[in-house]
């Protein structure tokens, strides 16, 4: 038996690089001590996220724009060493901006996703992915999505028939923009939250890693609601509301395979009866 710890970041990053940074190698200190062996940072925690999701974000100059090869990300490698680290970033890519996530050892770029759904005024900001894909790191397949990615179930099917074993979603998810609840606990985007997280691990059986901003930024109050979530939708460790690593050892394989002894998601599926005549099925 092989067993990886992993853990999902709920934390509150800013727009100063070099804050997030003190963060992040704080956290990955944290991790290490843990023996953790795959981290999960959240979405745009490396220059943090937009200050607003209304009309009003064009007016927000942004994150700064980092590019895949550049300074920024060689430094997180070099934090990152013999751990498999996953952190949000803004990209630069010729003339256009990608709201994105990199995935990292101390050997280089593993893997880099584009966010393709973009909710509300975000496409203001960042251009749209237009690709999922899993890739291999040396704690097994990975997938990669960004926030509202995980709304759209073909997002993470597209990653699990990829052979994605572990899918890695980093997100800055808000509470409700209308008739919040002061406890965000109870808050009804938290609870979308939650259940998109169970429901894309439990439909395509595999282990789900969620990572998400904690605390606040502008007009935005984040859920934080980090957590591990196993291929049958259990959350096995979660960070609630507030900032924190969410831990759990599982070994991976054994997991993904019992899982689906009986009833296999993937194996069984239609795909010829899922949509009409002369559309595009996944």
């Amino acid at each position: 038996m092989s067993t990886l710890r992993m853990a999902a970041v709920a934390a509150e990053f800013g727009r100063d690089l070099e804050e997030d940074f003190a963060v992040v190698e704080r956290l990955i200190k944290e991790a290490r001590e843990a023996d953790v062996g795959l981290l999960a940072l959240p979405e745009a925690c490396l220059g943090g996220y937009l200050l607003s999701l209304d009309d009003d974000a064009a007016l927000d100059e942004g994150p700064p724009a980092l590019t895949l090869d550049g300074p920024e990300i060689r430094r997180l490698g070099a934090l990152a060493g013999e751990m498999t680290v996953v952190a949000g970033y803004c990209e630069a890519a010729g003339d256009a901006r990608y709201n994105s996530v990199v995935c990292v050892t101390g050997d280089g770029v593993l893997g880099n996703h584009r966010k393709v759904h973009q909710p509300l005024s975000e496409d203001a900001s960042y251009s749209s992915g237009d690709r999922f894909h899993a890739f291999d790191t040396p704690v097994g397949r990975l997938g990669m999505m960004i926030c509202y990615d995980k709304a759209f179930p073909e997002s993470a099917r597209a990653l699990a028939l990829d052979g994605a074993e572990i899918g890695v979603c980093v997100s800055a998810w808000p509470g409700a923009r209308t008739q919040a609840a002061t406890d965000l606990a109870k808050d009804r985007w938290k609870r979308r939250f939650d259940l998109f997280d169970r429901a894309r691990a439990l439909e395509n059986q595999i282990v789900w890693v969620s990572a998400n901003q904690a605390g606040t930024f502008g007009s935005l109050r984040f859920v934080g609601s980090a957590k591990v979530v196993d291929p049958g939708g259990e959350i096995i460790a979660d960070t609630g509301v507030g900032a924190g690593l969410a831990i759990a050892e599982l070994d991976v394989v054994q997991a993904l395979e019992t899982a689906r002894r009986s009833m296999g998601h993937l194996r069984d599926r239609r795909p010829d009866t899922y949509t009409p005549a002369g559309a595009a099925s996944v």
